[in-house]
């Protein structure tokens, strides 16, 4: 680290109002139900994603977390947000675990960084190492932006997924070539490339994206070997927002229906058309030996802010479940406490996942820090099972008014007003929109917008279960497991 000057750990970090205004200056390209958004910050359906981000920007300017949401950067000795720092040792991760749990309890949404902050750390090591084997200048390249992204605090979309059209077939053996991100015409001054990425968590939210590889590559497939870094707006990129359960309830101007009233995530197809890479931003272009490598890490450290985010939302749900409860006057029933409890078992064992793998970190050739993969592969594995069964208890204890009961207009309706709270009432010293209110937040955990990046996620996000399996099968070491149980039986191979 150089010299720690006055100058040099100064503060580069945005606060959540220049993040918001930050965006309004940017000319994205998107539609969202068959229109085109003008302003996307501002439209209701948009607004509480951006609300979640806004919150990584604010929770940092706030001293009681600023352990947490910054750090020193390796490369200025500046302060700068966590979201935009390379880990530098185990305590690193570890921070990032538990950051992830405070901004999941702060928003009980997906806050989308997650996502840049996992690639940068993936590109990091994977273009050090490919320019050690290759020559190649990717790695000084990746540095340029990656300081850029520290100084003004840059929120980073890291887009992996492709369409895959037929998962059968690989890249190059596709009908329509588009189904991954390619190369199509490579000039002196840098590339142009066509495809797509979908599912791109927070797109809209960000200021640049770093596109990455897919799967693991052949030397068939080599021109689908390729990453760089672009402005989120820039020519050649436009957007499909996805839709989401009850999402148009935001249309609606109220505050009860929608669950969350603030915060929300949101995700996006992100479309290549035909976009103009200059060379400098070009981190992989055709060294498709590196493409698994890059592929893996980081799907392992977004595998591990499974072990975080999923369980500040838990814990968001799993009170929500424990107010419903008091409000139903069910919280003495022995049956309720058990599943409150069960519900923090898994939560909790989740979060042991994501600091399990961190602890177990080790460092990388370029000096930043790689989980433990097994151990990653493990926490979102479980991550794949245990927020369904906490989504089901919740429900369980909610009861079946959570998706019966009337809209908000109808409780604010002169005409069925007093009804509604005559009859929707659980303990009599609670007043009914109270109880309404914890039942649509629990809905929109479960079922709503906010189960895209609660309960659906965890399923599919970071890769699928079989992926997380195939890892965990690699990484198993089976012999190592089976010289150790040859011993202790006291068998000797005989030649």
């Amino acid at each position: 680290m150089p010299v720690e000057t006055e100058a040099a750990v100064a503060s580069v970090l945005m606060t959540g109002e220049q993040y918001e205004e930050s965006l309004r200056k940017m000319k994205f390209k998107v539609y969202l139900q068959g229109e085109r958004v003008e302003n996307p910050v501002d439209h209701p359906i948009i607004r509480p994603s951006m609300n979640s981000v806004k919150m990584t920007y604010d929770l940092a300017q706030d001293p009681q977390h600023q352990d947490l949401m910054t750090a020193k950067s390796h490369l200025t000795g500046k302060t700068v947000n966590r979201f935009c720092h390379l880990h530098q040792s185990t305590d690193d991760l570890i921070k990032k675990v538990k950051m992830q749990r405070l901004l999941g309890q702060k928003t009980a949404a997906c806050f989308q960084r997650c996502v840049g902050m996992d690639a940068i750390n993936a590109v990091d090591s994977t273009t050090f190492e490919m320019d050690q084997k290759l020559g190649t200048d990717y790695h000084a390249r990746f540095e340029k932006f990656l300081l850029k992204m520290q100084e003004l605090d840059w929120t980073v979309d890291g887009a992996m997924t492709d369409p895959k059209g037929d998962r059968g077939l690989s890249p190059s053996k596709q009908s329509d070539p588009d189904m991954y991100v390619h190369v199509v015409e490579r000039r002196p001054d840098g590339i142009v490339v066509r495809g797509a990425k979908a599912h791109q968590t927070g797109a809209i939210n960000s200021h640049w994206i770093l596109v990455m590889p897919t799967i693991s590559m052949t030397a068939e497939d080599a021109d689908y070997a390729v990453a760089f870094v672009a402005p989120a707006d820039a020519e050649g990129i436009f957007y499909i927002y996805g839709r989401q359960s009850c999402d148009t309830r935001k249309l609606e101007g109220g505050t009860i229906d929608v669950g969350n009233k603030q915060f929300g995530g949101h995700e996006a197809l992100m479309v290549f058309d035909n976009l103009f890479i200059p060379w400098e931003n070009v981190l992989m272009c055709g060294e498709y030996e590196f493409s698994g490598t890059l592929v893996e890490r980081f799907a392992g450290y977004h595998r591990q802010s499974y072990g975080g985010c999923k369980v500040g939302v838990g814990d968001v749900l799993i009170g929500a479940a424990a107010l419903a409860a008091d409000y139903n006057g069910a919280a003495k029933a022995s049956h309720v406490k058990d599943k409150l409890i069960e519900m923090t078992h898994l939560n909790e064992t989740l979060y042991a996942c994501g600091i399990g793998c961190s602890a177990e970190g080790c460092k990388t050739a370029s000096g930043t820090y790689l989980v433990n993969m097994l151990l990653a592969n493990v926490c979102k594995q479980n991550v794949t099972r245990f927020p369904y069964e906490i989504a089901r208890l919740a429900e369980d204890i909610a009861g079946g008014l959570m998706v019966t009961m009337p809209s908000e207009q109808d409780l604010c309706n002169p005409e069925t007003s007093d009804v509604i709270k005559k009859y929707f009432q659980g303990v009599a010293s609670v007043p009914t929109e109270t109880r309404m209110r914890i039942l649509r937040l629990i809905e929109n955990l479960t079922l709503g917008t906010a189960a895209v990046g609660y309960r659906t996620e965890s399923m599919h996000g970071a890769g699928s279960p079989q992926a997380q399996r195939i890892m965990i099968s690699r990484q198993s070491n089976l012999q190592q497991k089976k010289e150790l149980a040859k011993n202790i039986a006291g068998i000797t191979d005989k030649k």
